[in-house]
């Protein structure tokens, strides 16, 4: 985990202080801030040429008694899920380095409106770094989203408080569901109350896949991951390379045979209260650290390989926050964790090995290594499951950034229906999903001379790499409906802005937990 955690902590005040330093109300094209200003807002608005886009900010200084308060006027655009997370990243960025921020929540203020308000809000906090923080570059410690109108004195006097742990713990203990409000569209304090939580629980758990994947690989072995797993709250069986060799896990044992850290297959299981409405499999590919192996990755391409197990670091987080969302899905979780090393004991190019259920592989290059402990945790969750549906997600490709670049995940699926579903909790939770083919014309790609199938393809004649491999995944599958996600390009990012920060982005975590607790 990280050693400083997020300090931002998110509650509700009953009503409008008449002191705060740092105030934030919303404005659009159409809406005027609902509260007082030195200047008229339609003059003060066309003086900074607003124009009420998401995630616009106007700062105002405004007399404090004898100090000098400052209100951020911050743009809501449309007032759209999308744009509401907008805003509240950028009312968190600017309030970088304070205590407080008092904030008017968005106009209506539904639980979904500020659930996205807060998931922007909290995302924008995150931080990871080992040593320490300088003061103004730390996230705000507090925000607070106002109840009652303003000028109303919510008949209370006091602020309410409600939660004010920060999202930093909400990873480790998840918190209570969201209730009726989020999906009635209420309003009021029940409705800020009710999508605070749900905003937390989503952020929290998107820090939580961060976290795991910024994890430095001197500290992330398999084992470790398998113990950050076990403290997600769920059903947890873990098997270690003594019980993967006896259960017949060749893939996984082939990419972690050269490195002294052993691999490790996770399983985590979700079990709703009252019948589940189904049974979903989610696989992780969790390569904890990615040298290549024998075929090594230039230095350049080695720099990001910590968080080659983002995928499982979503499976895992997803996982851990199916209670808190009162998910009604049965949902279990595997994670195929190993260290793909080299060293006199790692697989070579040309080698043959034995996938779970019998399918023997060609291994042509030892870097297309995360298909191969995938395939045994398909196939696994196929002869021993009997899910009605699989979804794998993973870093699985250089060719989807090319093809997508950074901000579409890429969704391959075998079922329309499915792939549906999910472009739609893609589209509602920010992450979206770009539906590529499975080119059945590309299988001969796959094959060897010696062996059932080849791990990359053996020529030139078709390339198309992202699809090949989703071809390759797809033979483990035993026919049932299951879905693909290569997210390569989304999964990592190189700048400090928006909803991301620097490193892992946990990118799938917040589509995974909109399909999953709608189904």
């Amino acid at each position: 985990m990280s050693d400083v955690p997020l300090e931002t902590s998110i509650s509700t005040a009953a009503r409008l202080p008449e002191d705060a330093a740092l105030l934030a109300v919303p404005f659009a094209a159409d809406l005027d801030p609902p509260v007082g200003l030195p200047v008229p807002a339609a003059a003060l608005l066309a003086c900074y040429e607003a124009k009420g886009e998401a995630g616009e900010i106007v700062e105002v200084p405004v007399a404090r008694g004898e100090a000098v308060g400052r209100i951020l006027l911050y743009g809501i655009g449309d007032g759209s899920a999308d744009a509401l997370r907008k805003a509240g990243a950028a009312v968190t960025r600017r309030g970088r380095g304070r205590e407080e921020i008092t904030v008017v929540p968005p106009p209506g203020a539904s639980a979904a409106a500020v659930a996205a308000f807060t998931e922007g809000a909290l995302l924008a906090a995150y931080t990871f770094r080992i040593g320490e923080t300088a003061p103004s570059s730390r996230p705000v410690a507090s925000i607070r989203l106002v109840t009652g109108a303003p000028g109303d004195d919510g008949g209370t006097g006091d602020a309410r408080e409600t939660g004010e742990t920060g999202t930093g713990d909400a990873r480790e203990t998840g918190e209570t569901g969201t209730g009726d409000a989020t999906e009635t569209g209420e309003t009021g304090t029940a409705a800020v109350e009710s999508g605070i939580a749900r905003g937390r629980a989503v952020a929290g758990a998107v820090a939580l896949a961060r976290d795991l994947a910024n994890t430095p690989a001197s500290v992330k072995t398999p084992a470790w991951l398998a113990e950050r797993a076990a403290e997600q709250g769920v059903a947890t069986r873990i098997w270690d390379e003594r019980e993967l060799r006896a259960g017949g896990f060749g893939g996984i044992l082939a990419v972690g045979q050269g490195s002294v850290s052993p691999p490790r297959l996770i399983q985590l299981s979700y079990e709703p209260e009252g019948e589940a409405t189904g049974h979903v499999v989610l696989v992780g590919k969790g390569i904890t650290y990615d040298t290549g192996g024998l075929s090594l990755k230039p230095t350049e391409g080695m720099k990001f390989m910590k968080t080659d197990m983002a995928g499982g670091a979503v499976v895992i987080a997803v996982l851990g926050a199916l209670a808190a969302l009162g998910a009604r899905v049965r949902v279990t979780g595997l994670v195929a964790a190993a260290e793909n090393s080299f060293s006199g004991t790692a697989q070579r190019p040309s080698d043959v090995i034995t996938q779970y259920g019998g399918r023997t592989v060609e291994v042509l290059n030892t870097d297309a290594e995360g298909r191969l402990v995938m395939a045994d945790a398909l196939a696994y969750a196929d002869a021993e499951l009997n899910p009605d549906v699989m979804v794998d997600i993973a870093t699985l490709t250089g060719a989807i950034g090319i093809a997508l670049g950074k901000g579409l995940g890429a969704l391959f699926a075998s079922d329309d229906g499915l792939a549906a579903e999910l472009a739609g909790a893609g589209e509602a939770s920010g992450e979206r999903l770009w539906r590529m083919p499975l080119i059945d014309d590309y299988v001969p790609a796959l094959e060897s001379s010696v062996a059932d199938l080849a791990n990359i393809e053996a020529g030139s004649a078709y390339g198309a790499g992202s699809i090949t491999a989703a071809l390759f995944l797809r033979e483990f599958t035993g026919g049932r409906p299951w879905a693909h996600l290569d997210i390569a390009g989304v999964g990592r990012s190189t700048v400090d802005e928006g909803l991301s920060a620097k490193g892992a982005t946990g990118f799938g975590v917040r589509l995974l937990l909109e399909w999953l607790s709608g189904r």
